[in-house]
């Protein structure tokens, strides 16, 4: 190994490092003090409530770790989101589960909890998988509340969700946990069956106090909405649960006879582990996001038997397309190539920038996996499309169209997974989330953003120095370094892949050497729902 890949290591373990202290703090939700006072009310955290719902030592994957990341910090911030969701196994069957954390604002909705809320049901609706709720929350989060309640995806969306899940026959099964709210109310009831904790869980669409406000009414809450008014008069819930427990040991054996599913029926054969050392990535990755380094020894060690099929290999060199297997799922795999490369024609090309040839070839295969129904992954560590006359005059904006158009109309499950830049319409095309991967990560050496720091802030430094100059200030060179150092901080913070998870532009931030799973768990998530419809490209310009 040379200098470089051990610099590479260095750099890429300590990313890791730092994902995984921040995970750390992200599970501690609201704080141990929290967690403690819920323990002493005889209640399980939400973390606590899923680990004792999942099966043991199989694997999980978690969506929106860090949503809400830096986010309302003015409001004592919302780590996770308020809501931790979780893909993982019960009684061996794969199911999506979503917990409030009752440590965070006693588990209210804020705008970012909203959205990803409706990401979990979104998952559950493209994957006909059935979905958990695991309630314990006060409703929306009063002082945000016009960001949260009356808009298409805002609070009430997922009640509508709800509803066309029920009709899709998607399994959903509440059970209330603690506080379940005002409109909050209508998801337990509006799920197929509804569980609630006796003495800690309660529904009602107002709690006492606002019920004496209104009406004049005095009475408890456990009278008004608690699990014994349920169960045995009002018949809102369907089981009464001694303890948090019992209930997540009811919704185990309500999973358990659930029916087999009709699969889509991607091919998998016997999984492998790749031949090439994973634990290499590290070394192969480069420090700086501007070096170039060969994707293909990225793919080996992503790939059962490091074993890669090329498509078009002496061809639009500057993507990666071919056929392969993860954890013995048939994949097709479209990555881009951040080796410069020089094409048969004697012409350079620049790694990490789509050409019209590699735009083309690109089309093509995502048509082909399409038509093989084979799912789709995409590595992407993309700088954009390539700019100038030669381009414009090739048709790169017509070529670059036709591979957004098969990547938008393509039938069969897309995995994105960001590995470096992600910028521009090289974003879109390379399946970003506008394109509805089934699920999307980044690695921790990611960059999301219409352009690179250093080309973005000298960009805006253009325009504030042009700006200060037609108001008749001069500007000197140590004031305008300062000035392009702001803007960069400033963008900089932006691209980072915090920043994209905290607004769950991506699901979530992982160990490189975790990728394997989430494009296992993803497919075979994908393979409860049958393809319904047939690949269309449309009109395009050929």
């Amino acid at each position: 190994m040379d200098i470089n890949f051990n610099k590479n290591e260095d750099h890429n373990k300590l990313l890791v490092s730092s994902l995984r202290h921040k995970l750390a703090k992200v599970k501690l939700g609201g704080g141990q003090k929290r967690i403690d006072k819920l323990h002493a009310k005889g209640k399980l955290s939400a973390r606590e409530r899923i680990s004792y719902l999942l099966d043991d030592n199989a694997p999980v994957i978690e969506i929106g770790a860090f949503a809400g990341e830096g986010m309302y910090e003015e409001h004592g911030g919302c780590p996770s989101g308020g809501v931790v969701v979780k893909i993982g196994y019960i009684e061996g069957k794969q199911c999506i589960v979503v917990a409030n954390d009752a440590t965070v604002k006693a588990g209210a909705w804020f705008p970012i909890t909203g959205k990803k809320n409706l990401r979990a049901q979104e998952i559950a609706i493209e994957n006909r998988l059935p979905i958990i709720y695991l309630v314990d929350s006060a409703g929306v989060y009063l002082p945000m509340q016009d960001e949260i309640f009356p808009d298409k995806e805002h609070f009430g969306r997922i009640f509508r969700n709800n509803a066309v899940m029920s009709s899709m026959g998607i399994t959903q099964i509440a059970a209330v946990m603690g506080s379940c709210v005002a409109g909050g109310a209508y998801l337990p009831i509006m799920s197929d069956e509804a569980l609630i904790v006796d003495k800690t869980g309660s529904i009602f669409l107002a709690g006492s106090y606002l019920v004496k406000a209104a009406i004049g009414e005095t009475i408890d809450n456990e009278t008004l909405g608690g699990a014994t008014t349920h169960c045995e008069i009002s018949g809102v819930t369907d089981y009464k649960s001694k303890d948090d427990k019992e209930a997540l040991d009811t919704i185990k054996n309500i999973v358990s006879k659930i029916g087999a599913y009709t699969k889509a029926g991607y091919n998998r054969s016997t999984p492998a582990l790749p031949k090439e050392n994973p634990e290499e990535i590290y070394g192969i990755l480069p420090k700086a996001r501007n070096e170039q380094y060969d994707m293909m020894e990225i793919i080996k060690r992503l790939v059962d038997d490091s074993d890669f099929e090329e498509y078009k290999a002496g061809y639009g060199q500057t993507i990666i397309t071919g056929y392969a297997r993860i954890d013995g799922w048939a994949v097709g795999i479209v990555a881009n190539q951040r080796t410069i490369v020089k094409t048969k024609k004697g012409e350079m090309q620049f790694g990490g920038v789509i050409y019209s040839d590699s735009a083309d070839k690109a089309t093509r295969f995502i048509a082909n996996c399409n038509q093989k129904k084979i799912p789709l992954v995409f590595l992407q560590d993309v700088t954009g499309f390539m700019v100038g006359s030669k381009s414009e005059h090739g048709g790169i904006i017509k070529d670059g169209a036709k591979m957004v158009n098969a990547v938008s109309n393509s039938v069969v499950p897309k995995f994105t997974v960001v590995i470096g830049n992600s910028y521009g319409a090289g974003n879109y095309a390379m399946c970003g989330k506008a394109y509805d991967p089934r699920l999307i990560c980044a690695w921790p050496s990611a960059e999301l953003a219409v352009m690179g720091g250093a080309q973005a802030a000298k960009v805006l430094l253009q325009i504030e120095t042009a700006s200060l100059k037609k108001k008749g200030e001069e500007i000197s060179e140590a004031d305008e370094k300062a000035l392009f150092d702001k803007i960069k901080a400033k963008y900089d913070a932006q691209i980072s892949p915090y920043y994209a998870a905290a607004r769950i532009w991506t699901d979530g931030i992982i160990d490189p050497l975790d990728t394997r799973t989430w494009i296992s768990m993803g497919i075979e998530a994908a393979d409860h729902a049958p393809i319904e419809k047939p690949f269309n490209l449309g009109v395009i310009q050929v």
